[in-house]
């Protein structure tokens, strides 16, 4: 019998999409399909003193133009992760503003047209009369006396003020440590850029009174609920939600959007479909953006390498109004990971959450990991060069050694898992040649040429699920996460699998029909999986924290134990044994020591089907459906090691070799894990060294298209060299821990560790990302000024 599982199999859902025959939202078309266009505000803040839509009304094609005051029986969009138990001011976004806007981007009209093309130039009709009003971009300077205030709710633009770890005991040890370091961090903001932009299409049946939606979601039955209960005021059992092919998301495709409500409600006025697709200029203005952090921190230690003592004050810009899950990203998922791998016995964190008059910022591809192993990896290295010892060195002697897992950090994390840190460093440290690479430097420097080596060793947390931890124990999120599967084994022996997951990009097809192909004993290609309908798959949460298969993939698993505990049963009866003496080997059901009685589960499906010959009390049918709730959730964990060479003449950054160690627990196809790191450690290396979403101070997203916002291609990063080591997890069976946001979370952090050392010579500690030839040849050029 073949084993697919641990096996490199090309992608089955890969044809389809290479030879353009995918589904994606904007090819879907309905009869009597209309279009939708929406007029964004050109003021980052101002009041709404009229609209005239009369004449864009007026203009042939168009079927219906709305404004907010038309909208006024829909509710704000809801923010479902309150952080922790805090109070947050929270203020969320209408679908169509009424007042007052808060940024460059918010929605105040929306044009119904017979096609896209005139509903977008009947925009240019409409008339607004604004009264701008002073703006704030930085979150620093928004939460000071005289700001411009966003919402009368959250005094000096504050939403939210969350603390976690031991504050007197963190003061006390960095008052009598012999080492401290102050560094100030700015982890800027970032544009998520799926190749698809978001779009919905909206149908409401009058005879029925349901609404049909086709969303560019990551968390269909997730909008479904938020959509139904919290915004449309319709019941739950009236919305059916339908994700077709998603073209990326990278977290930006969770949330719910203005534009979902619109064309719903909508399609329900002028007795259409309506849809909407943004373009690129709006899915930059519009589209939730991530990170965008200014911190002040603070480490301590000795002189022999013991870190003792970790500071951390942050300023997280949340944008104009709250996101879905925002409050949640820069306390839980990032707060509570500040510490990394280390065994820091004192740390404390406190994140003010602010308003600005920017977009929405919330999940980006590692949503808070990536943010916390930024600031703690730089604050080692930091650390290491204060004390004059190898930053490798540094890391050893204070990583949480194996024997204290599961370990709890001081900022009360979760328990981690399990972990063998040490031994990814040691792994990436080989394969890159380190300590070849210092020997070299040394020399090159001599030569006037300077190499640099970086290391990120990091931690995150990953398959979020558990409902005593989300839910019970104070996070916030306004549900649990667990996951659901039903798989179907049909009377020819074909097996259908459908998840509450779904993919946009990452091989759920292939993955999840690995593991239940190797469980059953059939063919790969006899096992479909579907998703993202919600009408036929059981409730489910989403694709998102790497959780499809720790928590989504262990669910189809367990459905599958149920199938096989009931083919056990009837496999007895067919086989007249008692069914304790029935083993399920290489694809067979078979009595203990007789493999030549097996019955293949196609054998025992048809069985099932017909159902005259079935033991007593056992249903026809194998059909079983699983909701998994882990009991924790998973920490994948690694090293990261890229080397440079800096000119210092222009500034340019060579990246001349990168190594990644990743532990990820098992692994059920490499080659699909090997795509995520690649695509994960590109957009890393992109924060680092190119990419940033730049408000100016009248809050003017100045980079909104893709000549200004920095992208980058592939010619401009190395191959990759990728290792593993193993490191199973105990709270799943399938020992999986996540692999989807490592790449990202670890790259960043390795690019500017090797820049910052390859610029030790001139003096030069930290320059802000990103690390642009300009930043960095203005830091030489005033270091060599002052000497």
């Amino acid at each position: 019998m073949a084993t697919y599982v641990g096996t490199p199999v090309k992608r089955v859902e890969d044809p389809k999409f290479i030879t353009g025959k995918g589904s994606y939202l904007d090819d879907i078309k309905l009869p009597g399909m209309t279009y939708a266009a929406i007029l964004h505000s050109p003021h980052a803040h101002a009041r709404i003193k009229s609209i005239d839509t009369s004449k864009a009304q007026a203009m042939p094609g168009v079927v219906a133009v709305f404004t907010g005051k038309d909208m006024s029986d829909v509710n704000a969009l809801p923010c479902a992760w309150q952080a922790g138990g805090v109070q947050n001011n929270v203020a969320t976004p209408r679908p169509l503003e009424i007042d007052e806007v808060h940024y460059v981007g918010d929605a105040v009209a929306v044009v119904i047209a017979e096609d896209k093309y005139t509903a977008e130039d009947a925009l240019g009709l409409i008339e607004v009369e604004y009264e701008p009003m002073p703006a704030v971009v930085d979150p620093e300077e928004a939460t000071k006396e005289g700001a411009p205030q966003l919402h009368e709710q959250a005094p000096n633009n504050i939403c939210m003020y969350w603390t976690a770890g031991n504050k007197d005991a963190t003061e006390a040890a960095i008052a009598q440590a012999e080492v401290r370091v102050q560094q100030k961090l700015v982890n800027q903001r970032l544009i998520p850029t799926a190749m698809e932009t978001r779009g919905a299409i909206g149908s409401y049946n009058p005879a029925t009174g349901e609404y049909t939606l086709w969303l560019t979601s990551q968390a269909p039955h997730v909008m479904k609920l938020l959509l139904a209960a919290f915004v449309l005021n319709v019941p739950e059992n009236k919305i059916r939600v339908i994700a077709p092919d998603v073209g990326g998301g990278f977290g930006s495709k969770i949330f719910c959007y203005s534009d979902m409500a619109i064309v719903a409600w909508a399609s329900k006025q002028v007795g259409r479909p309506v849809k909407y697709v943004e373009d690129r200029r709006e899915n930059y203005i519009w589209t939730t953006h991530g990170r965008d952090h200014v911190t002040y921190a603070e480490i301590a230690g000795t002189r022999d390498g013991k870190i003792t003592a970790l500071k951390v004050r942050t300023y997280a810009n949340l944008g104009a109004y709250l996101s879905t899950a925002a409050p949640g990203i820069p306390t839980t998922l990032y707060g509570r990971m500040v510490t990394g791998v280390y065994k820091i016995p004192n740390a404390f964190v406190e994140v003010y959450g602010v308003y600005t008059n920017t977009a929405m910022v919330d999940a980006y591809r590692g949503a808070g990991r990536p943010e916390a192993t930024y600031l703690i990896e730089r604050m080692v290295d930091l650390f290491a060069r204060e004390i004059s010892m190898d930053p490798a060195d540094v890391r050893r002697i204070n990583f949480v050694p194996p024997n204290e897992f599961p370990y709890r950090n001081a900022v009360g994390m979760l328990p981690y898992d399990s972990g063998e840190y040490e031994k990814a460093l040691n792994k990436a440290l080989e394969v890159s040649g380190y300590s070849d690479f210092r020997r070299e430097q040394e020399e090159a420097r001599k030569q006037g040429r300077y190499l640099g080596v970086g290391l990120s060793s990091y931690v995150e947390v990953c398959g979020l699920a558990p409902s005593a931890w989300i839910g019970l124990n104070g996070e916030g999120w306004g549900a649990a996460l667990w996951e659901s599967a039903n798989v179907k084994v049909h009377l020819t022996g074909k097996v259908v699998v459908t998840t509450g997951t779904l993919p946009h990009g990452q091989g759920h097809d292939t993955t999840f029909a690995q593991i239940v192909a190797d469980e059953l004993g059939v063919p790969l290609e006899d096992v479909i999986v579907q998703h993202g309908d919600t009408q036929g798959t059981p409730f489910g949460y989403g694709t998102y924290g790497s959780r499809s298969l720790a928590v989504g993939g262990v669910a189809i698993y367990k459905a599958v134990e149920k199938i096989k505990q009931k083919a056990k049963k009837i496999a007895a009866h067919m086989l007249e044994a008692a069914e304790e003496d029935i083993v399920f080997q290489d694809g067979k059901f078979m009595v203990r020591g007789a493999p030549e009685s097996g019955k293949t589960i196609q054998e025992i499906a048809l069985a099932a089907h017909l159902g005259y010959s079935l033991p007593e009390g056992v249903e026809p049918y194998l059909d079983e459906t699983t909701y998994f709730d882990p009991p924790n959730c998973t920490f994948p964990f690694g090293t990261h090691v890229c080397m440079v060479e800096v000119v210092p003449d222009t500034g340019e950054v060579k990246i001349l070799d990168y190594v990644a160690v990743d532990d990820v627990g098992n692994v059920i196809n490499p080659m699909i894990v090997d795509g995520q790191l690649h695509g994960g450690i590109v957009q890393g290396m992109a924060q680092a060294l190119w990419e940033h979403g730049v408000y100016d101070e009248h809050g003017q997203l100045v980079t909104g298209t893709l000549m200004d916002y920095a992208i980058p291609k592939a010619s401009m990063v190395p191959d990759f060299k990728l290792e593993r080591t193993v490191t199973t997890t105990p709270v799943n069976p399938l020992g999986v821990k996540g692999a989807g946001e490592a790449g990202t979370i670890a790259a960043t952090p390795a690019v500017v560790n090797a820049v910052m050392d390859a610029l030790a010579p001139f003096g030069i500690s930290h320059i802000d990302m990103p690390l642009t030839p300009e930043r960095i040849w203005r830091a030489i050029r005033s270091q060599k000024n002052r000497s």
